[in-house]
């Protein structure tokens, strides 16, 4: 059971620990459930059990509602498909409460669903009819073209032809009165077809009809200028007119199947002039009518999906609601002698009294009592827009067990700065803190709109940003960096030139002629032979003093989870790498020539040996001596006591049913493992110790490897340094030199682009990538066991869109 101490209606914020839980049963009438559910979910602080989960979804109590719900939501879905496609946006809140009954709206979503259906229905039929129509006066007229033109060159052509070798073109007519070779009793009689083929079929259309009728076929083909609405898929295609022109009933059969085959649209056609006119005339006359009968359709269609769409989100928002209370109603339990539900769900302490207020505002016969439980509940932290950001970085590494100490509570600070560490310049930081600053300012616009994937992930962690970008300006003055450019920001430079011979950039020939610059790098360094040692140094040892402070932090987080883990680990880490911090700052201080490396692999292979030149202090041997003893002890001192203790505290626990009381407080955290019931697992000592062998082991490797991991601060700090002078040097400065205007132009371009692709993108990107391991790796794995579950209460609030329930 969790602490129960009264911590008022409106608690303060408090990211250390995760909110205390409790798990309490409500139990109420079952005609009052209903609405019980529903002011739970306007509330949003209880997380249900599920007691029925030995029944299927179809064998649970409220399984045809639920039913019922997932059809109305299908209809509305429907609804939004329809409006979409006439380019009606619903509004998002409508001013009229909508006080409709669920049952009253099922009848009037099935009402409005059949009306709109009837009117598609009608409106493709119309719409088929009328494209089929323009087919047939595009085919009229290309046609009476066609028709034309043969009629025009026959009466133009001699009637007397050479009887031998007559000349054929196909300018020559296509019907004569008569055939020479032909007996003039049997007349020829020709047929032909009109219509309209998909133009990219065309050329295979001609090609199958010539080979299919063994080239006794004639084929005209003209071109539509504008592509036609297809009668069949209702989509625009290009297509061209064709006329056919066959003997034979044979031939008739054949053309006919080939057609149908190629999508080809056949229209009736007159050889007659004056039926061709007459035929135009009356196509035109339907056209315009059915247009006019489309139009009012079309407007009754729309007049009724606006109506649908004022009231739109009132009703998907009803639907969504009643689907969810059901789901949360099918996992309760019900009581049949006495006519109520019995729920058992998770809430926050602090929450009791809301819930009761609650339960009493749906039903006076409602009551609600707390419940104690083996079970481990669920993981709560209340974030505001600042740190929610934070708490997800933290969150996708592992959910914290229920209490466990919270790293957001310092990766709020330490994140920041060490993406800083690494991106240190503040002319770089202000580019960034400016961009920020756009999206804080519009959050309120930027929060309403759709966003894309990378740009959704800038405005979730825009105030993340906002600490890199300051932090990033503070390292940037530290390292005295604007754009790899020195300032003098906070005074004059402690050395000056001895003579005019120290210009060529060389420490040697300065003097110190005045106090040490005050704040930061002393801008002389910047572009002396010196700077590459002097700033690799610096920041090599900057960046193992800084690891070792975290890791320490780690370890000290990791007391208040397991105490007898505390102790040994921080002796043997500070025994070694504390002792070599210890050594950097006094290095530092006394200014001496020591080799720290030297004297660290020494202090393990000749801990009895003198130090000669490398001694930093008085005692240091002994020390050293000490120091390496500790390290020793503390291995086996992580290694034993635990399981030991482990083994002691599960014989002396009490066992009992899944519901029992609990002490305040564990002194070991999360070490007892129990199932989702609550129930009992055997105790394996083998397996308790192998498994913190491993851990000590662990421990022991890791601490060398983490604290060489922190030399990313370093490494990533310099190439971020020495990118920046390279685009500042070969770029902007060899551009300035060549004193022209447009390779300047150029070269402030380039500059530009360089800056922000390389240095402001995939270096923030790669920082931050660096500081998110050290996070998860080198600081977390310190104390932080991550295996916890999340609090996920009943919530409208947090409801999804109706095609996730």
């Amino acid at each position: 059971m969790a602490d129960h101490r009264h911590r008022g209606c409106c608690p303060p914020m408090d990211l250390f620990r995760s909110e205390p839980m409790q798990l309490v049963q409500l139990i109420f009438p079952l005609e009052s459930s209903h609405l019980t559910v529903s002011y739970l979910g306007d509330l949003g602080l209880v997380q249900f059990k599920d007691l029925n989960v030995e029944k299927s979804p179809f064998q649970r109590t409220y399984a045809n509602q639920i039913k019922k719900c997932g059809e109305m939501a299908r209809r509305l879905r429907y609804f939004r498909e329809q409006m979409s496609n006439a380019g009606i946006t619903p509004p998002p809140k409508s001013l009229a409460r909508n006080d409709i009954k669920v049952d009253d709206l099922e009848v009037k979503l099935a009402q409005l669903e059949a009306e709109l259906t009837e009117m598609n229905a009608n409106n493709q039929k119309l719409q088929r009819a009328y494209n089929e129509l323009m087919e047939y006066k595009i085919v009229l007229q290309k046609a009476a073209e066609f028709f034309y033109s043969a009629q025009r060159i026959a009466e133009a052509q001699p009637r007397e032809t050479e009887s031998q070798h007559p000349e054929e073109s196909l300018d020559t007519p296509l019907l004569l009165e008569q055939d020479k070779s032909v007996d003039p009793s049997k007349p020829v009689q020709l047929g032909f077809f009109t219509g309209l083929v998909p133009r990219d079929k065309s050329m295979a259309f001609e090609r199958i009809l010539f080979r299919a009728t063994r080239g006794n076929v004639f084929v005209r083909q003209v071109a539509v200028e504008n592509p036609v609405i297809d009668p069949a898929s209702g989509e625009k295609v290009e297509k061209n007119v064709f006329v056919i022109f066959y003997s034979g009933e044979r031939a008739k059969n054949k053309i006919l199947k080939i057609c149908e085959a190629f999508g080809a649209n056949r229209y009736p056609f007159s050889e007659d002039i004056g039926k061709q006119a007459q035929m135009l005339k009356e196509v035109s006359g339907r056209l315009s009518e059915l247009r006019t009968t489309i139009d009012a359709g079309l407007l009754h269609r729309g007049n009724l999906l606006q109506t649908i769409g004022d009231q739109f989100e009132q009703w998907n928002l009803l639907v969504r609601r009643e689907k969810a209370i059901y789901h949360t109603l099918n996992m309760l339990s019900m009581d049949v002698s006495k006519k109520c539900l019995v729920a058992e769900g998770w809430c926050p302490v602090y929450a009791t009294k809301e819930i009761q207020d609650a339960l009493h505002r749906a039903t006076v016969d409602s009551n609600s009592e707390v419940l104690y439980t083996r079970e481990s509940p669920p993981t709560y932290f209340r974030t505001n827009k600042f740190t929610s950001a934070f708490q997800e970085i933290v969150d996708a590494y592992g959910i914290a067990k229920y209490q466990e100490a919270n790293p957001t509570v310092y990766t709020i600070m330490t994140f920041p700065f060490l993406f800083a560490v690494m991106f240190g310049d503040w002319g770089h930081g202000l580019c960034l803190l400016l961009s920020t600053l756009v999206l804080i300012f519009r959050e309120k616009k930027l929060s309403s709109q759709k966003l894309g994937d990378i740009m959704e992930m800038m405005f979730g962690g825009r105030y993340v940003i906002l600490m890199m970008s300051l932090f990033s300006i503070y390292t940037g003055l530290i390292y005295n960096e604007f754009f790899s450019v020195p300032f003098h920001l906070f005074g004059k430079s402690a050395y000056e030139c001895r003579d005019l011979s120290c210009k060529d950039a060389t420490t040697y020939g300065l003097i110190k002629v005045r106090d040490a610059y005050p704040f930061g790098v002393d801008p002389v360094w910047h572009g002396s032979r010196s700077e590459l040692p002097f700033l690799n140094s610096l920041k090599m040892k900057m960046s193992i003093l800084i690891g070792v402070a975290q890791m320490n932090l780690g370890i000290i987080l990791s007391f208040f989870n397991a105490m007898f883990q505390f102790i040994p680990q921080i002796i043997f880490l500070n025994s070694l790498f504390g002792y070599l911090s210890l050594l950097v700052i006094v290095k530092w201080c006394t200014g001496s020539k020591a080799d720290l490396y030297h004297l660290m692999i020494y202090m393990f292979l000749s801990p009895t040996d003198e130090l000669g030149e490398n001694q930093l202090f008085p005692g240091q041997k002994l020390t050293q001596q000490i120091l390496l003893l500790l390290a020793l002890v503390s291995v086996p001192w992580m290694l034993l006591p635990k399981p030991f203790i482990l083994k002691v505290q599960h014989q002396n626990r009490h066992h009992g049913q899944s519901y029992e009381p609990l002490p305040a407080e564990e002194s070991l955290l999360g070490e007892a493992n129990h199932d989702s019931h609550g129930g009992h697992e055997e105790f394996e000592f083998s397996e308790v110790l192998v498994h913190q062998l491993i851990h000590t082991i662990e421990f022991v490797l890791g601490a060398v490897s983490n604290t060489a991991s922190y030399l990313r601060l370093w490494a990533l700090s310099l190439a971020h340094s020495e990118l920046s002078s390279v685009f500042y040097d070969k770029v902007l400065i060899l551009a300035w030199g060549y004193h022209n205007v447009i390779i300047l132009i150029v070269g402030i371009i380039v500059f530009v682009c360089a800056t922000v692709g390389v240095l402001l993108v995939m270096e923030t990107l790669s920082a931050f990538l660096h500081a998110l391991r050290l996070h998860w790796v080198e600081f977390q794995n310190k104390f932080y066991l991550g295996d916890g579950y999340k609090f996920h209460p009943f919530s409208f609030a947090l409801a999804g869109e109706e095609d996730d329930l």
